[in-house]
C-alpha cells in the first residue's frame, strides 16, 4: 500500500512540476535571439555578397560571396542594438500604433454589434446564415486591418450570439476568430504582414493581390464549412460539443443578452460606410498616388476621428478610444523594434550574408517548388518563437528575400511563404498572445481548442503549400 501511495504522490509532484513549466515570454525569446546573434558574430565567418540595383530592387549577385574582416559584438553592444532596432523599425512601429488606435475608435462606436443585432432580426428562423455573415465580416476586417488582438473584445459577443442560435461557446469563438484568421491568412491588404514583408523585399506594396484573393476565397469557404459542420452537430446533439463539460459547469456562460446590443441606427451605417470608403481610398492611394506607411496611417487616423465624432464619442471619448486601441497593439508594435535589433547584430556583425550563403547551398539543388514549401515550413516553425507577424517579417524577410534570389524563386512567392507560415500557425500555437487572450476570455481550455482546430489548420496548410507550388509554376509576380 505504501509503495502505491508513494507512486501516487510522485505522479502528483510530476504533474505539479509540469504545470509550473512555462513557455518563455516572446520578448525574452527575442532577447535570447539577440544575444545568440551577438555570440555568433564571434563564431561565424564574416562575409558579404555584392548587390546590384535592378528595377527598384537591391538584388544579391549569385556567386559573389566573399569573406571580410570580422566585426564581433560585445556585451554592451547587445543592449545598444535594441534602441538602434527601434529607430530602424520606427516607421512600422508607429504605423501599427496609429492603425491600432484608429480601429479602437471604430470598435468603440458599437457599429459592428449593431449590425449583428440587425442581422439576427432579419435572419430570424435562418440563423445558420448568421455564421456565414459573421465570418465573412470578420474576414474582411482581417484582410483590411490585420485584425488579431482586436478580436478579443468581440469574442463574448460571438458567444452570446451563438448561444442565442442554439450553438455552443466554441461556435461563438470560432465565428469571430476563424473568420478574422481567414482574412489574415488571405492578407491581400494586411498592413502588418504582407505590406511590411513586401516593403522589406522591395516589391510593389500589395502586388500579387489577385492570386492572394483566390487563395483567400478558398480558405474562407473551407473555414465556413468547417465551423458550420461542427455547429450542425452541436445543435443536433449538445453532448457532442467539445466544451460540453465546461458548459455544464457554467464556466462558459455569459450573462450578456443580444437585446443589450445597440439598435442599428443610421449613424452606424454611416460609420461602416466611411470606414469601407477609407479602406478603398487607401487602395487607390497605394496604386495611383504611390502612398506608403505615412499616408496610409494618416488616412486611417482621419477616418477614425470622423467615425468617432459621428458615433457620438465626442472629442475626449474619441481620443480615449484611440489610446485604448493602441494599448491592445503594444505587444505587436514594440516587438518590431526587438526583431530589428536582431538584424542590427547580424548586419553590423557582417554574418547575415554568411547565413544566406549557407542556406542557399543547402537547398540550391532542390526544385523551386520544394524549396518554397520548405520556406513555408520554416516560417511556421519560426512563428512559434516570434508570433508577431510584423516582428517575424522584420526578422526573416531580410534573409528570405535574397535567399529567394539565389534559389530562382521570385520575391513575391517568398513573401507568400512567410505570410502563410506566420498566419496559419497563429491559430494553434500557445505562444500566440491573441489566441491565448481569446481562450482566456471565452473560458475554453487550450487543449479543447486544439482538439477543435487542428484539422482545419492541417487543411489550411495543405491549401497554402499547394498555392505556393502553383505560384512557382505560374511565376506569380
Amino acid at each position: 500500500m505504501s509503495s502505491s501511495n508513494e507512486r501516487h504522490v510522485n505522479e502528483t509532484e510530476v504533474n505539479q512540476e509540469k504545470k509550473k513549466i512555462k513557455i518563455p515570454h516572446t520578448y525574452a525569446i527575442l532577447m535570447g535571439v539577440i544575444t545568440l546573434a551577438a555570440i555568433l558574430t564571434h563564431i561565424i565567418p564574416a562575409g558579404v555578397y555584392d548587390r546590384v540595383e535592378k528595377d527598384g530592387q537591391t538584388l544579391v549577385v549569385d556567386g559573389s560571396y566573399h569573406r571580410v574582416d570580422q566585426n564581433p559584438f560585445w556585451f554592451f553592444d547587445i543592449f545598444t542594438a535594441i534602441p538602434k532596432g527601434m529607430v530602424e523599425g520606427g516607421l512600422i512601429i508607429f504605423y501599427i500604433f496609429l492603425v491600432g488606435g484608429a480601429f479602437g475608435i471604430i470598435r468603440k462606436t458599437d457599429a459592428i454589434e449593431s449590425v449583428i443585432n440587425k442581422g439576427m432580426f432579419l435572419l430570424k428562423g435562418n440563423e445558420k446564415f448568421m455564421i456565414v455573415g459573421i465570418m465573412f465580416i470578420f474576414s474582411l476586417l482581417g484582410v483590411a486591418t490585420g485584425m488579431a488582438e482586436e478580436v478579443i473584445i468581440f469574442v463574448p459577443v460571438g458567444i452570446v450570439l451563438a448561444k442565442a442560435m442554439g450553438y455552443d461557446a466554441m461556435v461563438g469563438t470560432a465565428m469571430v476568430t476563424i473568420g478574422a484568421a481567414s482574412g489574415f491568412i488571405g492578407g491581400m491588404l494586411n498592413p502588418f504582414t504582407v505590406m511590411i514583408a513586401q516593403q522589406i523585399a522591395e516589391i510593389q506594396i500589395f502586388s500579387g493581390w489577385g492570386y492572394r484573393t483566390i487563395v483567400y476565397i478558398i480558405i474562407l469557404f473551407v473555414s465556413i464549412m468547417y465551423v458550420m459542420n461542427y455547429a450542425k452537430k452541436v445543435k443536433k446533439d449538445p453532448k457532442k460539443s467539445i466544451v460540453y463539460e465546461e458548459n455544464q459547469n457554467g464556466d462558459l456562460n455569459f450573462t450578456e443578452d443580444i437585446s443589450s446590443f445597440d439598435k442599428f441606427q443610421k449613424r452606424h451605417l454611416t460609420i461602416l460606410a466611411i470606414f469601407a470608403l477609407g479602406i478603398l481610398f487607401n487602395i487607390y492611394g497605394i496604386f495611383e498616388l504611390d502612398w506608403y506607411l505615412e499616408e496610409l496611417a494618416a488616412n486611417f487616423f482621419l477616418i477614425a476621428l470622423i467615425c468617432g465624432l459621428i458615433g457620438g464619442l465626442g472629442i475626449n471619448g474619441t481620443f480615449e478610444a484611440f489610446i485604448e486601441g493602441m494599448k491592445l497593439i503594444v505587444f505587436g508594435a514594440i516587438i518590431v523594434g526587438f526583431a530589428h535589433a536582431v538584424l542590427v547584430v547580424l548586419q553590423e556583425g557582417k554574418i547575415i550574408d554568411t547565413v544566406i550563403y549557407a542556406l542557399a547551398n543547402s537547398v540550391k539543388h532542390l526544385p523551386s517548388e520544394i524549396s518554397v514549401v520548405g520556406m513555408f515550413i520554416l516560417q511556421s516553425f519560426i512563428n512559434f518563437f516570434i508570433p508577431s507577424g510584423s516582428g517575424q517579417a522584420a526578422t526573416t524577410m531580410p534573409i528570405m528575400a535574397p535567399l529567394s534570389d539565389l534559389l530562382g524563386v521570385n520575391r513575391q512567392i517568398a513573401v507568400m511563404a512567410y505570410q502563410y507560415g506566420d498566419a496559419i500557425s497563429n491559430s494553434i500555437i500557445p505562444t500566440s498572445a491573441p489566441l491565448m487572450g481569446v481562450l482566456a476570455v471565452a473560458g475554453i481550455p487550450y487543449i479543447k481548442w486544439v482538439k477543435f482546430i487542428w484539422k482545419l489548420v492541417l487543411i489550411w496548410s495543405v491549401i497554402a503549400a499547394s498555392a505556393l507550388v502553383i505560384a512557382v509554376i505560374l511565376n506569380i509576380q
